[in-house]
């Protein structure tokens, strides 16, 4: 899951990304709401966690216009404004779900994931796809009934393309989804993890549409081999 997090204290900016990333998630993290507009004019994100207070202005009024421009990313309000009409503009401004500071990192990540997982039209956590079961929550992966051991960046890869079946995603889309604006990225660093993710969970799971990018391959059977042997 990649997060765009907007929040204008440093300290608590750092505790939340620590946390999140310790999760497995993805977070970019910025202070001001133009930024923020920047950023999603340029990224592709799973979520937003918006604070209100911002220094350039009300974080409801950047709410309130990606809505009139129906930019649809789930936005969840974190902030300590914590009176009833407070948790009631916010909704009604746009908002998926409204958190009142302080609050607990496990609750914060159970919300993100239940918001995508509204986005997404899932009714539960878990992410099917043949034999294969994903539970984003917990950050577990089973094939054919047996778990299957994956790094954060092949949870975050293969996490973008079951939330996105049956699209063709660019390089620059799946490098979005796994690393942050702050990452150190090597140029091969995408094909590496498409390559162990291939051989972790087959080859069909990763098809490349040349010239375009990238699609979820179609579903494994039970009868389908496990392991693949590579690009």
């Amino acid at each position: 899951m990649h997060i765009l997090l907007v929040e204008d204290d440093p300290l608590i900016a750092s505790g939340i990304a620590a946390g999140l990333a310790a999760q497995g998630m993805t977070v970019d993290s910025v202070g001001t709401a133009a930024h923020a507009e920047a950023m999603l004019g340029t990224i592709t994100f799973d979520v937003m966690i918006l604070d209100l207070g911002l220094p350039d202005e009300d974080g409801l009024l950047l709410l309130r216009r990606l809505r009139a421009r129906e930019v649809p990313i789930p936005v969840l309000v974190l902030t300590a404004r914590d009176a009833i009409s407070d948790r009631v503009a916010g909704l009604q401004s746009g908002a998926d779900d409204y958190l009142v500071k302080p609050f607990d990192l496990r609750e914060l990540s159970a919300r993100l994931h239940a918001m995508v997982r509204r986005s997404s039209g899932r009714s539960t956590n878990l992410i099917k796809h043949g034999t294969l079961v994903y539970d984003p929550d917990a950050a577990l992966v089973w094939l054919n009934d047996a778990p299957v051991d994956l790094s954060r960046r092949e949870r975050a890869l293969l996490n973008t393309l079951l939330l996105h079946k049956g699209r063709v995603l660019s390089a620059g889309q799946l490098k979005d989804s796994i690393y942050g604006m702050s990452d150190e990225l090597e140029s091969n660093a995408l094909n590496v993890h498409i390559h162990h993710l291939r051989r972790k969970l087959g080859n069909h799971i990763v098809e490349t549409v040349r010239g375009s990018g990238y699609r979820l391959g179609p579903a494994a059977s039970a009868t389908s081999p496990a392991r693949g042997s590579g690009e």
